[in-house]
């Protein structure tokens, strides 16, 4: 099985790292040499600069598209007209220019897409999704997603002024860049119908990118919704907690761990992950997730379906935030 990685930035490097552990070893690099990091683990791999003449003389099974999100259907398209299966980091854009040429390609190549929403394999959130399933807390009412986490922390050997995350030209800013919790508050609590939100530069970061957002969330199900972002939390905080007409779930990403309170047993319930798990454990299990989308075992988890309407839903919070209104979503 051949892989291609295009974008071998942090999380380029830790697919690179992951295949590796996972015994694949036909990799090829696509890369632009704009990376602040070292190149000395990438020594001893083919590189190309010019993806399509990569795609040509490698003819990739799989490509690994993590590079900026601006310019993620640049590679994609590509790929996809290739016949290749693609691991498309998320979001798998900035605006939904082009997402329908994404759409086309997919369907004249026959390969398959897995949108990188990591969280889909947490441990936690999976268990969420069996209580929300077996009805423990009977119907869900209203849930909050919170995720702060300080922007200059995150990568510390580059300027994070610099780091796309922080650029309005290459797909930056809050909500595209922590967009999780509108992924899976769909796969756990179903579609959002309308949204109103409000973002801002609230901290002294010097951006150009909103650092900080609320966005309130209506659901199909008459479940109310809240998710607030932000860039400048120390020490970060990534929390969830849903409330149902007979109890609670509470899941705190730092710990991993489930709690849930029910009017049944009155006392709080725990779900621990297994012994090991850490952060790179959700970006492992998703490397064999899509080794088994490449060899037909399987189908995506996360499909590009699902990353266009999470992007959808980001959009719509821009919109909203632009012009201080409620905007309504109709996925039919």
């Amino acid at each position: 099985m051949r892989f291609l990685i295009s974008g071998l930035g942090s999380i380029g490097r830790r697919h690179l790292r992951n295949l590796v552990a996972l015994e694949q070893s036909d990799i090829i690099l696509h890369r632009t040499g704009k990376s602040t990091l070292s190149d000395d683990e990438l020594s001893g791999y083919p590189t190309e600069s010019d993806l399509k003449a990569a795609l040509a003389r490698w003819s990739p099974d799989a490509v690994i598209v993590s590079n900026p999100t601006a310019f993620h259907l640049d590679v994609a398209i590509p790929a996809a007209e290739a016949g290749c299966s693609i691991l498309l980091e998320k979001p798998i854009s900035h605006t939904m220019d082009n997402v329908d040429g994404l759409q086309s390609a997919v369907e004249m190549g026959g390969g398959k897409i897995l949108v990188g929403f990591q969280f889909r394999f947490h441990p936690g959130l999976q268990q969420v999704a069996h209580l929300l399933q077996e009805q423990i807390i009977g119907d869900p009412i209203s849930v909050r997603a919170h995720w702060g986490e300080y922007l200059p922390g995150w990568h510390p050997w580059e300027d994070y002024r610099a780091s796309y995350s922080a650029r309005q030209d290459m797909g930056g800013g809050v909500l595209l860049t922590l967009c999780h919790p509108f992924d899976y508050l769909r796969w756990l609590l179903g579609e959002v119908t309308s949204l109103t939100a409000v973002t801002g530069k609230f901290g002294n970061l010097d951006l150009d990118v909103e650092d900080s957002a609320s966005v309130l969330l209506t659901f199909r199900d008459h479940v109310l919704g809240t998710v607030s972002l932000d860039y400048n939390q120390q020490p970060a905080s990534h929390d969830l907690e849903i409330t149902g007409t007979r109890g609670s779930i509470r899941w705190d990403n730092a710990a991993g761990a489930v709690k849930w309170w029910t009017t049944e047993k009155q006392e709080w319930q725990r779900f621990s992950p297994p012994k090991g798990f850490e952060r790179n454990t959700l970006f492992m299990d998703e490397m064999r997730h899509f080794i088994d989308v490449v060899a037909g075992k399987t189908e995506p988890l996360c499909t590009l379906e699902d990353g266009i309407r999470a992007l959808k839903i980001v959009l719509a919070a821009k919109h909203s935030a632009s012009e201080s209104r409620q905007v309504a979503l109709d996925f039919n």
